[in-house]
């Protein structure tokens, strides 16, 4: 059922609206975000991905920064993000072990970007979110 009532809401958007939803109506932007979630950690290049979906780079970018609203690459980072802040609030692993597991060679490299996007340090957020109550 839940899966009728998502597609039924894919179908009823609007072609101008953008974001991840209007991404996976997309074949071509579609396939991107699927490689993208399904391994994060991987060291993608806008070259691989492209030939991973069989598209030119040019056109992948074009097409997946206008229904996506950004560049894939941005969206990989922003997506490792969301992934590590998952991993930090609901496992005990190490910041060593989830920045390795959203594709960061070096602990320091995945603190910079993790306090760049959210405003505090991994260590610090887990505390945080540890205290806040579960949604």
């Amino acid at each position: 059922m839940f899966i009728e009532v998502l597609r039924r809401h894919l179908e009823s958007l609007s072609t101008e609206q953008g974001g991840w939803l209007a991404g996976i109506r997309d074949p071509l932007v579609g396939r991107a975000l699927a490689l993208l979630h399904e391994r994060p950690a991987h060291h993608w290049t806008l070259a691989e991905l492209a030939t991973d979906v069989a598209a030119s780079r040019s056109s992948l970018a074009e097409r997946f920064t206008r229904l996506v609203g950004m560049p894939p690459m941005q969206y990989l980072a922003q997506w490792r993000m969301q992934v590590a802040a998952g991993r930090l609030r609901e496992t005990g692993a190490k910041v060593s072990a989830v920045a390795a597991d959203v594709g960061y060679e070096s602990e320091a490299a995945f603190s910079r970007a993790f306090k760049k996007a959210t405003g505090v340090a991994p260590g610090a957020w887990r505390v945080q979110a540890q205290e806040r109550p579960a949604p």
